[in-house]
């Protein structure tokens, strides 16, 4: 049914809870994960504007870059331990623009998404890229709650 899932993480407690979820639609008849993270430009382009004039930017990217990768490549082989095919995604853009893209040109059959993210402003009662990604979204959506 669910043959191939959109898993976006932003590495939060939250989006971690999702991996447990992913591994039991397995039943299901997943076979395959997407894997996204996306960097928000607009995080991309405060840390250039306010940062370059002591830092180098190529630097904190490439720590940037290899701390990703490096959670990346941790998600990728829990999920291909459980037996998922797991193609892995990281792009720059706004998160829930870039997730519904990915859901889009993917043809995924699910996005399972974390309640909250990184700001997980507890007030809320879900986070703004989830909400949005929900609203929005042409396919199911699960969502994990922290």
């Amino acid at each position: 049914m669910f043959k191939k899932i959109l898993y976006p993480t932003d590495f939060s407690d939250v989006a971690y809870k999702v991996l447990d979820f992913i591994v039991q639609l397995k039943t299901a008849g997943t076979k395959e994960v997407l894997l996204l993270h996306v960097i928000d430009q607009r995080d991309v382009y405060n840390m250039e504007q306010h940062t370059a004039r002591w830092t180098d930017i190529s630097q904190v990217r490439k720590a940037w870059d290899r701390e990703i990768s490096g959670a990346m490549d941790s998600i990728a082989d829990e999920l291909t331990e459980a037996g998922l095919k797991v193609t892995q995604l990281v792009v720059c853009g706004i998160p829930f623009d870039s997730i519904l893209q990915a859901e889009d040109e993917e043809d995924v059959s699910l996005t399972v998404i974390g309640s909250h993210g990184k700001s997980n402003i507890e007030e809320m009662l879900l986070g703004s890229v989830s909400e949005k990604v929900i609203r929005k979204s042409q396919k199911p959506v699960i969502v994990i709650k922290r």
